[in-house]
This record gives C-alpha cells, sequence and structure tokens, in this order.
C-alpha cells in the first residue's frame, strides 16, 4: 500500500502539471524524469531521490518542500478568459458564491490603481500602458495568495507575461462562445457602442476571436457557455475546478476528459508551448481597436 506522503505528493505534482496543461512526456521533457517513473511518482508508488525531487520541482515552479508538504491543496485561484461577452463577469460572482471566494475583476482593480476608467487609461495614455497596468495588478492579485475566482481583461492572453503568470498561477477557465452569441450578448446588455460610427464591427468581432483562439485554447479548461447558459456554466466550472482539488488530495486519480466540444490539444513541450505562445501573441496584438475602443 502506497506510504501517505507519497500519495499526497503524487497528487501534488499532477496537480501542478494539469495547471500547466502538460502531459506526462511534457513534464519528462521538462524535468529529464521517464515518463514510467513519473506515472509511478503520480501513483504515489515511486521512492524519489532527493536529487531527482529537485530536478522535479524545478520543473514544475515549486520547491521539494512544497511537494512533501503534507497540507491539503486549498481552492486555488479560478481565471475566467474570454472575449467581452463571454460571460466572465456575470459567471464570475455566481461561481465565487457557489465556491464561498471573493470574486476580483483585473480591469476594476487596473481603474483603482490608474486612477483613471479604462477609457481614460487608453485614451490618454495607450495600449501599451493599459498592458503595463495590467501586469502590475495581476501580480498585486496573486500575491495575495488567497482562493479567489478573477476575471481577466478579453485581451490578456495577448501579453506573454501576464498570461504565463495565470497560467502558471492559476486554474484558467476560457469561456467559449460563438461570434454571434458574444455580439448578443453585449447589446442585451444595452450597450450599443461597438455599432456605432463601426459597420464592420461584426466582422472585427470575428477577426478578433480567430486571432486569439490559439491562445485562447492554452487555458487549462474550455467550457462551451452558448449551449450551457449561465447556470449551466457555472456548474461546469465548479465541477472542473473541485475535481482537480479533490484529487490532488486523494492522490492518484485519472485526469478530467476535455469538455465537450473541444479537442484535446496534442501533447508539445514546454519550449514549443512558450513558443507559440509569443507567436500568437504577437499577431493577436497587432492591431489597436478602432477609434479609441478596445475589446474586451
Amino acid at each position: 500500500m502506497p506510504h501517505p506522503l507519497l500519495t499526497a505528493m503524487g497528487g501534488r505534482v499532477r496537480e501542478l502539471r494539469q495547471r500547466r496543461a502538460w502531459t506526462l512526456k511534457a513534464l519528462a521533457e521538462a524535468s529529464g524524469l521517464s515518463l514510467r517513473f513519473l506515472a509511478q511518482i503520480e501513483a504515489g508508488t515511486a521512492n524519489v531521490s532527493v536529487l531527482k525531487l529537485i530536478e522535479l520541482a524545478d520543473a514544475l515552479g515549486t520547491t521539494p518542500v512544497a511537494l512533501l508538504s503534507a497540507r491539503r491543496p486549498p481552492t486555488p485561484i479560478v481565471t475566467l478568459l474570454g472575449l467581452r461577452g463571454a460571460g466572465k463577469t456575470t459567471i464570475g460572482r455566481r461561481l465565487a458564491r457557489r465556491l464561498r471566494v471573493p470574486f476580483v475583476e483585473l480591469d476594476r482593480r487596473v481603474e483603482e490603481l490608474a486612477g483613471l476608467s479604462l477609457a481614460e487609461v487608453f485614451a490618454v495614455h495607450g495600449e501599451e500602458y493599459y498592458r503595463r497596468l495590467e501586469r502590475e495588478t495581476l501580480e498585486r492579485v496573486l500575491a495575495e495568495e488567497r482562493p479567489l475566482v478573477l476575471a481577466a481583461g478579453g485581451g490578456v492572453v495577448t501579453s506573454p507575461e501576464a498570461y504565463d503568470m495565470l497560467r502558471r498561477r492559476t486554474v484558467t477557465v476560457w469561456l467559449r462562445a460563438a461570434p454571434e452569441a458574444l455580439w448578443g450578448r453585449v447589446l442585451q446588455q444595452g450597450d450599443r457602442r461597438p455599432m456605432v460610427d463601426h459597420p464592420e464591427a461584426m466582422a472585427e468581432l470575428r477577426r478578433l476571436l480567430s486571432s486569439r483562439e490559439a491562445l485562447y485554447a492554452q487555458a487549462t479548461h474550455a467550457v462551451e457557455t452558448s449551449r450551457l447558459g449561465v447556470d449551466g456554466t457555472v456548474l461546469a466550472v465548479e465541477r472542473l475546478v473541485t475535481a482537480g482539488v479533490s484529487r490532488a488530495g486523494r492522490g492518484a486519480m485519472a485526469p478530467p476528459a476535455p469538455p465537450a466540444g473541444r479537442t484535446p490539444a496534442r501533447a508539445e513541450s514546454p519550449a514549443t508551448t512558450a513558443a507559440r505562445s509569443r507567436t500568437a501573441a504577437a499577431a493577436a496584438s497587432g492591431r489597436r481597436p478602432a477609434r479609441g475602443r478596445r475589446s474586451r
């Protein structure tokens, strides 16, 4: 029977690997350990040497002490991603209530730091200044080291540093929706700004989604919101999050199946993932929103 300490460590290794959306093969490439040995570690049956424990911890961005800690993993930080109209605020507030954790909207924190509204930040200082404030604000939120639900701005995926922080330190969930659904939700909120003096707004939305899809797809999970609605999406995200915490606490279990409608990404090395992220980010952020507006 596996020792409880090894079982707990295996659960923590699996949790950290899945937060990065890595396969065992990707972790093997990053750590230099064999696939078979890593499978034994996650199953709680491997007696790991000190040197191999150090290599594994380095690859996962943590410490040997943290991997060996007997503390049960707490509810993680859950970051909701998606374009404007994806439902990050509505779903985020309800999810936070169900998980009994605070809800934080990153852009509201940016406004507090800047002492300006987002529209004023973009009009006065431009997008580059906004991205700098976004990274700084994100660092402050993560430094709080407490469970919460975070609604990120739609363009955070185009900032490699900020997106890397989110993917390494939080459970990221892409709230997927068709362009027509996103458009309809914005209009239902009574916001007709996307249509004003911009007849090609729908086409622009399609281009924006297309340019960012590869980045959003790197999230830990994807949930198709068009089919589920608000309540269904909240429950789906809650199940994904609580299942991850439960697996980490109990030890070896099979990883969750990908959400319906999502094709699992092909396994790739961490280096390849980082390079692809930088390339996609550069393409996605190559054009600033028309007339001083931005899509969130």
